[in-house]
């Protein structure tokens, strides 16, 4: 038996090393105007096994690496339709530098439509950062990525949307690490000039030993300039919401001088800085009842939602704990303790 653990083992770890180094065979070729898809194949002990589609476009010219990541959540549609658009409609004779897509990072989520999770080992793979080589194929995934992807970064873009029963506005955000402040200033500018009407900034807490968790802020502690896009809802393909993405990134690789983008920048008048979060969580579990939507404002005392037992009964009433607007919210009834219901950003 334990011979047959340990060969299992050894196999185990010559698919993940090979998977490595195919990666950065690509990568390192001399190449210019190319575009190479990967499939990375991983397996865990349990025997449970994934892939990690990959796709590696190198410009006419040489110039900064910037890294595309969507489908984190499986079932979070618009970014990963728009980031398909973006492997399409990109020329690389046109471009400037590199692009690295993961067009679709938790496949096994997205082809079992299953919101949040991996259902192979039932982890969340936007808090397994930064993974285990050793680790389940999600804690796997979260390795490769932090291992292999982000080191050649020089920008690290991790798309989001509403999950299945997630209502939110869309925005771009970015934490506020001081520990590399250009890094920080480089991914403030870039949010702005984005085109998204909203840009929220997370304060950066972590501790050199702390896991950071979310892919995006795995990137911003090791020091890359780290962006996040939520654009999207409640697990359907909005146009407007693939829309949005599409011309966020191609502002930014306007910005950066890597790709001239055939859209226009179209950015907003006002650019609306949110730069604090509350959080209101399910104290109950039930069914969660509110008028209000993401994008609404609300005042400090405002009762925002309520929660009622299965039989229609009012067992927990949710106020809001600050003035300020809805980012993004519960948008279906079911509910449990500990659940985040609403997160209200507002101003200094």
């Amino acid at each position: 038996m334990r011979k047959m653990f340990f060969l299992f083992l050894f196999v185990s770890t010559t698919v993940w090393v090979t998977a490595q180094n195919e990666f950065e065979k690509v990568f390192q070729e001399d190449g210019r105007s190319l575009r190479k898809d990967l499939r990375i194949e991983v397996k865990d002990s349990r025997n449970n096994h994934t892939f990690l589609p990959i796709s590696i476009m190198k410009g006419k010219m040489k110039g900064p690496v910037f890294t595309i990541v969507a489908g984190v959540h499986g079932y979070e549609y618009p970014p990963i339709i728009a980031t398909q658009q973006l492997m399409r409609e990109i020329d690389a004779n046109r471009l400037n530098g590199t692009l690295i897509f993961i067009p679709l990072a938790n496949t096994s989520s997205f082809y079992t439509r299953t919101p949040f999770i991996n259902p192979q080992d039932q982890i969340n793979l936007n808090n397994a950062f930064p993974g285990k080589s050793d680790g389940t194929v999600t804690q796997k995934l979260a390795h490769f990525i932090t291992t292999n992807i982000i080191p050649v970064s020089d920008v690290f873009l991790d798309i989001h949307g509403g999950d299945a029963s997630e209502d939110l506005i869309p925005f771009i955000c970015y934490y506020n690490n001081e520990t590399y402040p250009e890094k920080t200033r480089r991914a403030k500018v870039l949010s702005e000039l984005s085109g998204f009407e909203y840009v929220v900034s997370y304060a950066y807490t972590l501790e050199a030993h702390d896991p950071a968790k979310y892919a995006f802020k795995q990137a911003c502690k090791d020091g890359k300039v780290a962006l996040s896009i939520e654009s999207g809802k409640l697990g359907n393909v909005q146009k407007e919401a693939v829309a949005l993405i599409k011309r966020g990134v191609y502002n930014m690789l306007r910005e950066m001088k890597m790709y001239d983008a055939p859209v226009p920048a179209d950015i907003p008048d006002e650019i609306i800085q949110l730069n604090n979060q509350k959080y209101i969580d399910a104290s109950k579990s039930g069914l969660f009842y509110s008028e209000y939507k993401a994008g609404d404002r609300v005042k400090k005392g405002d009762v925002v939602g309520k929660i009622t037992d299965e039989f229609g009964n009012s067992i927990s009433e949710l106020v809001a704990p600050v003035s300020g607007l809805i980012l993004y919210k519960i948008g279906t009834p079911p509910v449990n303790v500990d659940d985040t219901i609403m997160c209200i950003s507002f101003q200094d």
